[in-house]
């Protein structure tokens, strides 16, 4: 039977055609941009002129990451600050809190050691056959700012306006942490400034939906510029090496939903279904934060109440980029592999532990896992050069590193609403997705008139 929306004045609309989904767009624009971007470096031997032109083709992406940066501070803090309000004390948002850092830690613990396992086992810096770039080179990576002492001084923002303006997320969670407790404290007298907030948080989603329509132009510029400068060939170097971190990935994947199902039993499939758009997004741009709002729609979707979602995924993009985390590990060891430094398993073990803290540094620094890597190589005297030998492919690690957060984030977000008692019923979600879907169609008709 072909379900019906009705408007306001009780008119019901025409049943809406099927569209075609933007996961299936962002695939076929992830090709369009692999050819493009192979005619490019086919025809345009000279490295120097190819790098220009993908350069051009890149504004799009460019564009594209800009506007949703744009967008991130803003939704975090009115998706945050009301979510709080509406969880309520700040017993309550300390219960939420600590449920979340524990799943975050636990995550980031098993990424590190399936990381240092992989590495261990297949050895992929082995008998590598490329030239090793030179003991006494550098990287030019900044790797001072990731100390502890330096992380928790971080924390907190000097002013909420830089934060917002240099899009600091765990700065922004922190302020919209108090912000939000004492919205809740103050009970009915901030009634009126918690639906403004709402309001603004609706707003910003609105501009979202606008945003993600560009998405497939920004995923076929990307991947267009990447293999313009670099081609296919570069692939075929590093294929075991690349092969060997996407097979740690695929584990980690499972682990990941192997979890998951513990706690939300067949359902985790479902929200795996509908988190196939952001984590296609998130794969294509080499970028976590490209996916936030698709991910935040797709956990309304799945059944996770908002005041729960918006709460724990700004925290999941501080502590829980269980993708970036494992390459740390795996990097590391692949590097030392190379220039035939064996590491002793306490020393690994050490290795990880410091890792589990600088880590934790990593939201909002560009190439982040490359930093830290760096930050690693150097309290380990391994040659800080060895990075040079993975600069190359790093846009295609990071592409799958992306994509690992996403999911992680999503799988973490739907255990601790379940945990908190915020997860709604199948059936209660059914309802819901059929509620969102109609408004859309709805949205979708007021616009086409």
């Amino acid at each position: 039977m072909t379900a019906h929306v009705q408007t306001a004045n009780g008119l019901p609309l025409a049943p809406a055609r099927k569209k075609f989904p933007m996961a299936g767009w962002i695939l076929i624009a992830m090709v369009l941009g692999i050819l493009i971007g192979w005619a490019i470096f086919a025809n345009v031997p000279d490295k120097k002129t190819a790098a220009q032109i993908a350069g051009y083709v890149s504004i799009f992406s460019d564009i594209f990451l800009r506007l949703i940066k744009m967008l991130i501070g803003p939704l975090v803090f009115s998706t945050l600050v009301v979510g709080i309000a509406h969880i309520g004390d700040a017993a309550s948002v300390g219960r939420v809190f600590g449920k979340a850092i524990a799943w975050f830690l636990t995550a980031s613990l098993v990424s590190l050691v399936l990381g240092l396992i992989m590495a261990n086992l297949l050895q992929p810096g082995l008998n590598l056959g490329l030239p090793l770039p030179d003991i006494g080179a550098s990287a030019n990576l900044a790797t001072s700012k990731f100390t502890l002492k330096d992380f928790v001084s971080h924390l907190v923002p000097k002013s909420f306006a830089e934060a917002m303006a240099n899009n600091e997320i765990l700065q922004i969670v922190v302020f919209s942490m108090f912000f939000g407790v004492a919205l809740a404290a103050l009970g009915d007298r901030a009634k009126t400034l918690v639906a403004s907030i709402d309001e603004l948080s609706h707003a910003m989603l609105k501009i979202t939906g606008y945003v993600m329509n560009l998405a497939p132009i920004a995923v076929m510029a990307a991947m267009a510029a990447t293999v313009a400068v670099n081609g296919l060939e570069i692939l075929v170097k590093f294929a075991v090496f690349m092969a060997d971190f996407y097979l740690g990935l695929f584990l980690l994947w499972a682990v990941l939903v192997a979890a998951g199902f513990v706690f939300l039993g067949p359902r985790v499939f479902r929200l795996l279904v509908l988190v196939k758009e952001p984590f296609l997004l998130s794969f294509a741009t080499a970028s976590s934060e490209a996916a936030y709002p698709k991910i935040l729609d797709a956990l309304d979707r799945f059944g996770v109440r908002r005041k729960i979602s918006a709460f724990v995924m700004p925290m999941g993009y501080s502590f829980n980029l269980d993708g970036s985390m494992m390459y740390c590990t795996f990097a590391v060891l692949f590097i030392a592999q190379a220039y035939g430094i064996a590491l002793p398993i306490h020393t690994q073990v050490t290795m990880l532990l410091i890792l589990m803290l600088t880590s934790k540094g990593m939201a909002g620094v560009p190439r982040a896992s490359l930093v830290v890597i760096a930050a690693t190589l150097n309290q380990f005297n391994i040659p800080e050069a060895g990075l040079l030998l993975i600069l190359g492919v790093d846009t295609f690690l990071d592409m799958g590193r992306s994509a690992t957060n996403a999911v992680g984030n999503s799988i973490a977000t739907a255990v601790v609403a379940k945990w908190e008692g915020e997860l709604m019923t199948q059936a209660e979600a059914d309802r819901n997705l059929r509620a969102i879907e109609a408004e859309a169609t709805a949205r979708g008709h007021a616009l086409a008139d």
